[in-house]
């Protein structure tokens, strides 16, 4: 009998899938950086049985119709708008997603995000590579102190809160908003809940980490940052499409917030010509909340094992419905 297909849309260390070789076949597109074309995808998933996937896959119904036998996609990520759920539910297919492994990780990375963009570390860096630096003036490259300032965190859960752990380690006041009142965070680490315009009025950093849906798609706009302080730095760690980028350009140019560090963008990958790229008051990633070696290694790992659980009859770990 023919061992079941797992097709998996990146390359993935050897050593990673042996245990599982000898329970399925497992194909993957060969390339560890570049995503795999819609025509390899459409092709390869015909026989598949489980999926392994990632933000860059668009995992709609044209998609769906063409893997007849797909009954696990488990994306390697903690969010799942890349993936046509209702689509995926009528097919019966169970989606699972990487929540808790990557939390610690990405905190890490929206924090260090937040500090590099205070204190204008990638400035200072470049200004030493570019061999600038002849002499010392007391507000060369002076930034924006991080202790006892004001945190307003947009999305408490998991990551937020990890990021509110950090936040009180530097004497910061902790101010949320949240779809509902996160009782935990207010009673452990003393995050005050407020309003979303509350916030935005009375934070020295806005810190996103909401999931994108259509309520929070461009939720940070031109009246967002019209609202925060001429002081404010926006971070993004969540998703590029719940911000407005010219809005958030403009506010930048114009100096209504002071700066920005941004982890995610709209379109992805950005080149050095995006407009956001050409302002000094902006830090950018590419996308590398969770790039840790430790932490891509368990999510990997999580992934294969929801979906061997799935194939051989049992409940994924982490299920995302």
């Amino acid at each position: 009998m023919k061992k079941p297909l797992i097709y998996i849309t990146r390359k993935i260390p050897e050593e990673l899938i042996a245990p599982y070789t000898n329970s399925f076949r497992i194909k993957f597109w060969e390339k560890e950086n570049d995503p795999v074309p819609e025509n390899v995808l459409l092709r390869e998933i015909k026989e598949a049985e489980g999926l392994i996937c990632m933000l860059s896959e668009q995992i709609n119904q044209q998609l769906l119709d063409a893997a007849p036998h797909l009954k696990v996609i488990a994306n390697l990520a903690v969010g799942f708008d890349n993936i046509d759920m209702e689509a995926a539910k009528a097919r019966n297919i169970a989606v699972t997603n990487t929540p808790d492994v990557l939390t610690e990780t990405t905190a890490d990375l929206g924090f260090a995000l937040l500090m590099a963009t205070a204190r204008r570390l990638m400035e200072a860096n470049d200004y030493i590579r570019k061999d600038k630096w002849d002499n010392w003036g007391p507000y060369l490259l002076a930034g924006s102190d991080i202790h006892h300032k004001t945190i307003g965190i947009v999305g408490m859960g998991r990551i937020g809160q990890a990021i509110a752990r950090r936040a009180k380690g530097f004497e910061m006041e902790v101010l949320y908003h949240n779809r509902s009142r996160n009782v935990e965070a207010e009673e452990q680490l003393n995050a005050t809940y407020t309003d979303f315009d509350t916030l935005l009025h009375h934070s020295d950093f806005v810190v996103s980490v909401v999931p994108l849906t259509g309520e929070t798609e461009q939720l940070f706009n031109k009246t967002t940052f019209h609202k925060m302080k001429d002081t404010g730095i926006f971070i993004n760690i969540s998703r590029g499409a719940v911000v407005d980028e010219t809005a958030l350009e403009n506010a930048l140019v114009t100096g209504e917030i002071k700066a920005a560090g941004l982890d995610v963008f709209v379109e992805e990958p950005i080149h050095a010509d995006h407009p956001l790229m050409q302002l000094k008051n902006v830090v950018a990633l590419p996308h590398i909340g969770s790039a840790s070696t430790e932490t891509r290694t368990a999510m990997w790992k999580l992934c294969l094992d929801n979906t061997l659980s799935v194939l051989t009859g049992g409940q994924p770990k982490t299920p995302v419905w």
